[in-house]
């Protein structure tokens, strides 16, 4: 098992990672002290408008990558002075920005996102489709909310700093077969979960530590903090 440290919890998972990666996003502004946790021995890829929280904390990401048509003109002119790599994108383009920015890494990397929540719904929804259909392990999270996707065959565990206010599990496949969750008010053995009808929502974690694991599908575990 491998362990993703978070400010707010240890995520324990099966696969081997040998780089964790933040991705700052140009969404909700994560809480700088939050951000500064979760930057400590990371290295850091802005995208677009995630440039500002950088520049504002005088954090150097190794590249920023974007069509910068949200990031203001001072962030990029302090990411160029800073000799910060860019690599920009024109605005009518067929690929989101997160999209493109995950081309820059590989399948032995775990991917931190930040500045994903908030702001306009289909860019949460393509970020939150884009990461769970990516081979590359991942999440999303800021002080407020966390994502992580649960595969075919997988079993996850999490133990808490924070507790949750709420844990709910979203299909994001057709069908999630073979969901078991221990250690939540309503816990589920061997049950399939529908996409389209969504129903296991705002769960409540009962301990410091949870168990999760998925026959067949990919789920998505959401928690608001």
């Amino acid at each position: 098992m491998s362990k993703l440290i978070l400010p707010q919890c240890e995520i324990f998972y099966p696969k081997n990672i040998l780089q964790e990666i933040l991705f700052v996003a140009g969404g909700r502004r994560p809480d700088e002290d939050f951000f500064k946790k979760l930057s400590v021995g990371r290295k850091i890829f802005a995208i677009d408008k995630g440039i500002e929280i950088c520049r504002d904390l005088n954090i150097f990401p190794e590249i920023l990558i974007g069509d910068f048509d949200s990031a203001d003109n001072s962030s990029l002119t302090w990411a160029k002075k800073n000799k910060i790599p860019i690599e920009k994108h024109p605005i009518d383009k067929d690929f989101t920005d997160t999209q493109l920015a995950l081309n820059l890494v590989n399948e032995k990397n775990f991917l931190i996102l930040t500045g994903i929540f908030g702001g306009r719904f289909d860019h949460l929804f393509s970020n939150v489709f884009t990461c769970a259909n990516s081979k590359i392990r991942n999440c999303l999270v800021d002080e407020k909310e966390l994502i992580f996707f649960v595969k075919s065959g997988e079993n996850f565990s999490v133990k808490f700093n924070e507790m949750p206010k709420n844990l709910s599990l979203l299909p994001i496949s057709e069908l999630c077969e073979g969901v078991t969750i221990k250690n939540v008010h309503w816990e589920l053995e061997n049950f399939t979960l529908k996409q389209n009808f969504p129903n296991a929502i705002s769960n409540r974690v009962e301990n410091g530590e949870i168990k999760i694991s998925v026959r067949s599908g990919t789920l998505a575990v959401y928690f608001n903090f």
